[in-house]
């Protein structure tokens, strides 16, 4: 049988083009993995590019990258999650330009290439992520191009052209992809299941151990942004509340996974109720937070026992929520046996200076049924926090009796191990108690007017159970006295580097506008579709109704589109369409050229008619019958055709 025939190898030119392609393709997947294996990833096709520019890697070495790729992915990423796919994708594509060379290979790689652009979505949904993907497949838009034009044998066009070209094709499927985005049904949920990822998002969690925050007090990301409707309570009373922890093992507390499913603790509000509308950033989880204490969730949300607000479905992407809350008068006044003994438990074999501590305060204290020696051993220690203690994120790993070294050795550290001692010396004084995790304090942005809750902000208190009071909150580290707080995260303004804060204002209007990209692009759910379809007199359209609307806008799109291929350019050499559009300036003016006239004669004959065209036109007729039916020209003389030809007016 013979042999299939060889594709041709791309010109170099085209060669570099597709490699940058490629690149711009794989950037914004590389932003969204983890720090240092996106950076190696990078650094590695850089590599491989620069290493096979001129000839093929030997087949060995190139198995050899693929395997240190495979084993850096599984090291970074152990398990199975949509992220570890998302990285397989893209050190499979790192290392793909090393067998690229021919038309065909170069086809391969920018089909292959298109793929990391829309995993990237995955992953983030921000508009950075989009620029970027957009410029990735514009590229690779243009790469395609040009492989057309050199297996046609036609010479490169301008940047200029192929750029007009390719923006045209955009332009042609811009009214379906609006169409898409507007109109099709929006979905309680996907039409497949979406994995998790394999390296969890930081945030809260339903388990809290002893410096386990540090990372997360790191990250000036956001995680959610609040907007009050009325009045607006003072930063010092933003507590967030999220999960709240019971079981202690003596070294980890764990939310009451029982208690989940349970009815809210009875509640009573004083004060004033604060109404606000807030913007979750995605946490691949049901947990939400809400301000302390939470007394109305909208409809896809509920409150489990402790108030800690639960949604019911996980959040992949971001989520808005508007509630109502209020400080509470009076927080589950009346405490049921069995979660009293709960609230008192504490491991054996842990902790026995705390322990010793606790039940020495007691005895001093006594007991009384109005609860007056339970708030004094709460008032003491707070005082001996704010008179021995300092706070500094400079703590030693945590050791088996973290407690004990906390609270009599070492007597610093941050809200962990503040809100974690004072719940375990409260419980061993015999006061109720938990711990509770989410956020504290807010920013105020004042170019949006909203306020922005970091997950810097990430802070644990604890409660503690007075007689009819019920759950008090008390923050442990805010008793800290001001003249011991080292290296505190809290008071750092976003913008602010150094002390210098000149970039506060970029950072704000980033931010607003990162806001109404959420707003507009990635909160655009079935709510807001049936509002913006309201004018219309189309709200009440459900999902098969919408259906509807959008098959026939997508025909109409469609349709619109095979209109405009129809009466656009047909031919593929641009010399002949050069041509035709001179002949169908001049059929415009009753001058245009019969069928079977050739160039040269029409040109004469338009000639006797129009006397101060005749010469320019007779000149470019035999030119292009050169081209056309002679020796191929040189590129330049081709480009220099094709200009006269397309500037040439009757």
């Amino acid at each position: 049988m013979p042999e299939p025939a060889r594709s041709p190898p791309m010109p170099p030119a085209s060669l570099l083009q597709v490699r940058l392609a490629a690149l711009a393709c794989l950037l914004p997947l590389l932003l969204q993995l983890p720090p240092t294996l996106g950076l190696g990833l990078g650094i590695g096709a850089v590599a491989v590019l620069a290493a096979s520019w001129r000839q093929p890697l030997p087949a060995v070495l190139r198995w050899l990258l693929g395997g240190t790729a495979l084993l850096a992915v599984a090291a970074m990423l152990p398990g199975v999650g949509r992220d570890t796919a998302c990285a397989l994708l893209a050190a499979m594509l790192a290392l793909k330009p090393a067998e690229t060379y021919s038309l065909r290979d170069g086809r391969s790689l920018i089909g292959f290439a298109l793929f990391a652009p829309f995993a990237t979505f995955l992953l983030d949904q921000g508009p950075l992520s989009l620029l970027l993907a957009l410029a990735g497949v514009l590229l690779a838009l243009l790469a395609l191009q040009q492989l057309a034009a050199d297996e046609a044998g036609l010479p490169p066009s301008a940047p200029r052209t192929a750029l007009a070209g390719v923006l045209r094709l955009a332009a042609l499927g811009l009214p379906l992809a609006l169409a898409a985005f507007w109109l099709f049904p929006r979905l309680p949920s996907p039409l497949w299941g979406l994995p998790q990822r394999n390296a969890a998002v930081p945030g809260l969690s339903d388990t809290m151990t002893p410096g386990g925050f540090f990372e997360l007090l790191l990250d000036d990301s956001p995680a959610a942004r609040v907007q009050f409707f009325g009045a607006v309570p003072a930063p010092q009373q933003m507590y967030w509340r999220g999960p709240v922890l019971w079981d202690f093992d003596g070294r980890t507390w764990r939310q009451a996974r029982d208690l989940l499913a349970q009815p809210p603790a009875p509640v009573q509000a004083s004060g004033p109720v604060w109404d606000y509308r807030i913007d979750l950033e995605p946490t691949e989880d049901r947990q939400l937070v809400a301000l302390d204490v939470p007394l109305q969730l909208p409809e896809g949300a509920r409150l489990d026992h402790d108030l800690a607000p639960q949604a019911e479905t996980p959040q992949y992407n971001v989520s808005r929520w508007r509630m109502r809350s209020a400080a509470p008068a009076a927080f589950e006044p009346e405490l049921p046996p069995a979660l009293r003994a709960r609230a008192l438990a504490l491991p054996a074999g842990y902790n026995p200076r705390t322990l010793a501590l606790g039940r020495q305060w007691r005895q001093q204290a006594g007991r009384d049924p109005q609860g007056r020696s339970d708030a004094a051993i709460v008032a003491r220690a707070l005082a001996m926090i704010r008179r021995d203690f300092a706070y500094t994120l400079d703590v030693p790993p945590a050791r088996r009796n973290e407690v004990d070294d906390f609270l009599f050795d070492r007597r610093a550290g941050y809200c962990e191990h503040f809100s974690s001692a004072f719940v375990v010396l409260m419980r061993a004084a015999g006061i109720p108690a938990r711990v509770v995790t989410g956020y504290a304090g807010a920013y105020r942005n004042p170019v949006g007017g909203y306020w922005l809750v970091r997950k810097s902000d990430a802070h644990a208190w604890a409660e503690v159970w007075l007689p009819a009071r019920g759950w008090m909150r008390v923050d442990p580290t805010a008793a800290v006295a001001p003249e011991r707080v080292y290296d505190t995260l809290a008071d750092r303004r976003p913008g602010r580097i150094a002390g210098f804060d000149g970039l506060a204002p970029m950072f704000d209007a980033a931010d607003w506008l990162r806001r109404g990209w959420n707003d507009f692009v990635l909160g655009f759910n079935a709510q807001r579709q049936q509002a913006l379809l309201k004018p219309l007199g189309l709200a009440r359209l459900g999902a098969s109704g919408l259906a509807a609307l959008f098959a026939a806008v997508a025909l109409l799109a469609l349709g619109w589109m095979a209109w405009r291929i129809a009466r656009g350019e047909r031919t593929r050499d641009p010399l002949l369409r050069a041509w035709h559009a001179l002949e169908a300036r001049y059929r415009r003016r009753g001058l245009g050229r019969a069928p079977h006239e050739p160039a040269q004669v029409w040109a004469a004959r338009v000639g006797a008619d129009v006397p101060h065209a005749g010469a320019p036109l007779a000149e470019l007729a035999r030119r292009f019958s050169d081209a056309r039916y002679g020796a191929p020209p040189a590129p330049a003389a081709l480009r220099a055709l094709l200009r006269d030809l397309r500037r040439h007016r009757p």
